[in-house]
Order: structure tokens, then sequence, then C-alpha cells
């Protein structure tokens, strides 16, 4: 197999597919595949790495320090000379006439779906998806485009599933994975005497509810709960959230450059936040897990999936609920929330997401073979 993987509208708040891309792209090459990157940059480039070629394409900035590859024939001119077996798209929007090239020349397409057009659209803008006409309009000119849509959770499977139906498009599942050996627990054990320690990381912007994860730790506080928030990132909203969390215990560390430093900080702690009622997986959930931190998350979303009663707690994506989240499980023995962490995490291994993605391609290129 030749897979060619295309990422678009690539920035800051990108850290979680960006984790995804590269951990897929390692393990095709592992299995023997060749692997092409396609990616935005400032200029245009071309290097070759252990995990294949990546070629990057001057591409302007469109904001929030993204880049986004505005001509989109640039692309296919690149992989025209290349010639993949099959491509792998995380972009819905600007990339469209990359599958329908890809149609078009006999080639697999696959649309790697990491998040739900509706709640991007509301969390960004702070307002009702007002659009949701277009949406799915949108949702129906994708299913039609490509040969096979991945989606990663129930949760983001539930925005395709009628469309998909109706055009006959096949839906797959697969779950993402987690780097087992960078992130896991402390040792020895780092439990000291002391407040209620929290965490929360991640890009600090509003799609993915920091607000929600510091009005946490100020309920707590309120309530006179002794806790100490730790807040790993960096992102537009950080003034925000320094006022938000004005009188309370709250600690912005910024952005923490090597993840095994960044994994020994989250085992320090007792809870992480990912509260997002709009991950469609929620990667930094399965990176807490394995750390043998339980989380606290929304009742709702892909991360809701991801935990479970042995693995941390949830509740209404509001302060008040979520703090009788982190009360209910601190209450549970340290040793039994720990294993229960990350003995779930263990059931998200990279391997098994890189099986079944490689599968999805075996079948969209024996598709394309006799269409």
């Amino acid at each position: 197999m030749r897979i060619a993987q295309l990422a678009n509208f690539i920035g800051p708040a990108s850290g979680g597919m960006k984790t995804a891309i590269h951990a897929l792209g390692a393990g095709y090459v592992a299995a023997g595949c060749e692997r092409l990157l396609v990616i935005p940059g400032p200029a245009d480039s071309r290097v070759s790495t252990p995990a294949g070629d990546v070629v990057q394409l001057r591409a302007p900035k469109v904001g929030g320090g993204y880049r986004l590859i505005v001509e989109p024939w640039r692309v296919t001119e690149v992989l025209e000379s290349w010639r993949p077996t099959s491509v792998e798209l995380s972009d819905k929007l600007t990339l469209l006439p990359v599958a329908r090239w890809a149609r078009r020349s006999g080639v697999g397409s696959v649309l790697l779906s990491h998040e739900r057009l509706s709640d991007m659209f509301a969390m960004r803008t702070g307002l009702d998806t007002t659009s949701k006409v277009s949406i799915a309009l949108l949702n129906r000119i994708l299913v039609r485009s490509f040969d096979t849509v991945v989606v990663t959770s129930r949760y983001a499977r539930d925005e395709f599933a009628e469309a998909a139906t109706a055009a006959g498009c096949p839906m797959v599942r697969v779950p993402l994975g987690v780097d087992l050996d960078t992130f896991r627990p402390a040792t020895p054990a780092v439990r000291t005497t002391g407040p209620l320690r929290l965490t929360h990381f991640g890009r600090l912007s509003r799609e993915k509810s920091p607000h929600l994860a510091v009005a946490t730790a100020v309920e707590l506080h309120r309530r006179d709960v002794p806790v100490q928030l730790d807040v790993y990132g960096d992102g537009p909203h950080l003034s925000e959230l320094v006022e938000l969390a004005a009188g309370a215990p709250v600690t912005f560390h910024g952005f923490i450059e090597g993840r095994p430093d960044l994994a020994r900080r989250i085992a320090a702690a007792d809870v992480s936040l990912s509260v997002c009622p709009s991950e469609t997986f929620g990667l930094a959930v399965l990176e807490a897990l394995a750390c043998g931190t339980p989380v606290v998350t929304a009742d709702r979303g892909g991360a809701r999936e991801l935990v479970d009663a042995s693995s941390g707690a949830w509740g209404r994506p509001h302060p008040g609920a979520l703090a009788d989240a982190v009360l209910d499980l601190a209450t549970r023995p340290e040793a039994v929330r720990r294993a229960g962490a990350r003995a779930r995490a263990e059931e998200f291994p990279w391997s098994a997401t890189v099986a079944s993605m490689l599968a999805v391609h075996d079948r969209v290129i024996r598709r394309s073979l006799v269409a």
C-alpha cells in the first residue's frame, strides 16, 4: 500500500490531530507501507523521515497561528507524481477537490473525521448552531465524496449517520490510541499530604472548554475544599482564565515542551479535568488515564465514552455538577482509582488503531480497483 496522509488547517490547537497523524504514519511504515504526508507550512519543502517523506506546501496564515492550503491543485500535483493507492484526509472543507481527484484517478479515499462541525462552530463562536442546514448539506457532500468515513467515537458518528446511510457510504468507528510508554504512572507512588491536586492540560482556547475546568476548581475552592489546579498549556484565552481564577488556588504553567515532562506532571495529579462536552474523542483523556490519573469529564461527548466507572467520573457541563464528580471520585481509594485509570488506557494502544486503519485502506483500495 502507498498511503498519502493529507492534513490541512494546521496550527497550535491541532496538537491532538498532529499526534494521531504521526502515530498512524509511523504505524503504516512499520507495517510495510509507503507513506507520504502533505501539510501546509511557511514555504515549500520536502524532507525524508523514517516515517516517509513529508511535503510541506506554502500556505498562508488564516488566524490563530493556523496555516491553510488554499490551492488544492498543488496537492493533487504532488499526488499525481507520487501515485498513492489511497489517500487519507483529516480536513472537511478545503481539500474536497482532492477527494474528487482520487475518485477520478481510481485512488481510494478515506475521511478521518476528528471533529463535529456543528460543535466546532458553536464552541469557537460562542453562538448556537444557527447554521445547522448548511452543516447538514456539507455532510451530505462529504459522504458522497469519500469512499469511507472514519469516526473516532459514537458521538462523532451521530453527525454523519443519516447522511452516510442515505448515500450508501461506509462509516467505520476507529478509536484513537495513546502512547503507553511515554504516558505512564509515576514510580513510586506520588501521593503526599496536602490539597486535592487537579490538572488540566491542552490548548487554552474556547473549543477545549478550559473555562469550565477552571470554574470547577473555583467552585471547589468556594466550598472550602482544599484544592490546587495546575493548568498546562497556552492559548488565546489565557488572560480570561487568569481573571476567572482570581483568588482561587490555580497556577498557569504555560506550554510544556517535552511530553515525558508533561506526563510526569499529569501523573502527580489526583484528578485530571477534561470537561469539554464536544470532544469527538479526547486524546488528553487517554493520556491522563495512561498516567494513572483518573479523569472527570462532561456527561456527553466522545470523551465520556472513554471514561468508565473504574477510571473516573462525569457530570453535567456545569461547575457545580463537575465539582460533585470530583468529590465523588476523591472518596475512592487512591490505589484503586489509579489502577482503574491505567487499565482503561491499556485498552487503547496505537497498534489497534493502526491495524483498524490499515483494514480500512485495504478495503477502499480493493473497491477502487473494481469500480
